[in-house]
């Protein structure tokens, strides 16, 4: 049973997002150091850190975070005596990815010296779309407000219906390649290939509801896609451009078909695509745009996406 009123700590960006979705913004008391939106919920207590320097490269990130795991190491670190202090009655996490979020075990460790009454878990699974819907409908219920859950999720699938009926009666579907990691390369996975197809696109890399997988540069050359969408985990548009170097030099990148027809696309994959909430239809719409850009425009070019011949790197 839902206890009423909970005081909320959310460990995971999008589940911040869920409970603001939801109205629920007054009932956090702390957040993880990756939540960032809205930007009312910025002066709440950050109760987690990254255990690596990620303003370090691609690469060196990669090459640290498998380092960690091949170690058991966590990749994050959480506050728990901060966290006792601020006394939440329940706690947001996440176990789908444990490169992406604070996990469970991660939570439970830092609650291993707490005595006395300890926090509810909550622990999000979002690997397709559907369990995003299933998760906004979970934290709802841990909140004790299960019909604004239905209805949000019930003003998104509306949304994003919409968009699927009008994308699946245009004639063209272009191949597109969604990446999701830079260096090394990797495609995305989970809910991201639904969102093509319901963006009016024919998905070349990555299954719906299952991790997204590692690939290699060759392989994309050979699929040679009509549209390549660049939208790295936790990366926003400049960070992305400053990582494209690692891409531009190829010569393989240089002579895809969609380089070649300016078909190259920046995308916020931290606002973004990797955020399984409720802007996983603002996702949807800049999928849209981008495939059917004739057909499609909710205002998102710009903040959300840009094309790279708009941004320095294609610039003689």
């Amino acid at each position: 049973m839902a206890h009423q009123n909970p005081r909320v700590a959310s460990l995971l960006a999008s589940a911040t997002e869920i409970v603001a979705g939801l109205g629920a913004t007054d009932l956090l008391v702390a957040r993880s150091h990756e939540c960032d939106f809205p930007p009312e919920i910025a002066p709440l207590p950050v109760v987690t850190a990254a255990q690596i320097d990620t303003d370090q490269p691609s690469g060196a990130i990669d090459r640290e975070v498998k380092a960690l795991l091949s170690r058991a190491l966590s990749i994050y670190r959480v506050d728990g005596e901060r966290l006792r202090t601020l006394a939440p009655d329940l706690i947001l996490t996440q176990t789908q990815c444990e490169v992406c979020a604070v996990t469970p075990a991660d939570v439970e460790a830092a609650l291993a010296a707490w005595t006395g009454a300890r926090p509810r878990l909550v622990s999000l699974a979002p690997n397709a779309l559907s369990d995003i819907f299933a998760d906004i409908e979970r934290v709802a219920a841990a909140l004790g407000r299960p019909q604004r859950g239905a209805a949000l999720v019930d003003s998104m699938r509306a949304r994003m219906d919409a968009i699927a009926t009008a994308a699946e009666a245009l004639a063209a579907r272009p191949r597109v390649a969604c990446l999701e990691w830079i260096d090394p390369l990797m495609a995305a996975g989970n809910w991201v290939p639904e969102l093509v197809a319901m963006a009016g696109g024919d998905n070349l890399f990555g299954a719906a509801g299952r991790h997204s997988p590692w690939m290699s540069l060759e392989e994309l050359a050979a699929a040679d896609p009509d549209v390549v969408l660049v939208l790295p985990c936790g990366f926003d548009i400049a960070r992305t451009r400053r990582e494209l170097p690692a891409l531009t030099g190829r010569p393989e990148w240089r002579a895809l078909r969609a380089v070649r027809e300016r078909r190259i696309f920046l995308c916020d994959g931290n606002q973004y695509f990797n955020r399984p909430g409720p802007r996983v239809a603002d996702s949807l719409e800049i999928l849209a745009e981008i495939v059917h850009p004739a057909r499609f425009d909710f205002g998102h070019r710009g903040s959300g996406w840009v094309r790279l011949s708009e941004t320095a790197e294609a610039r003689p």
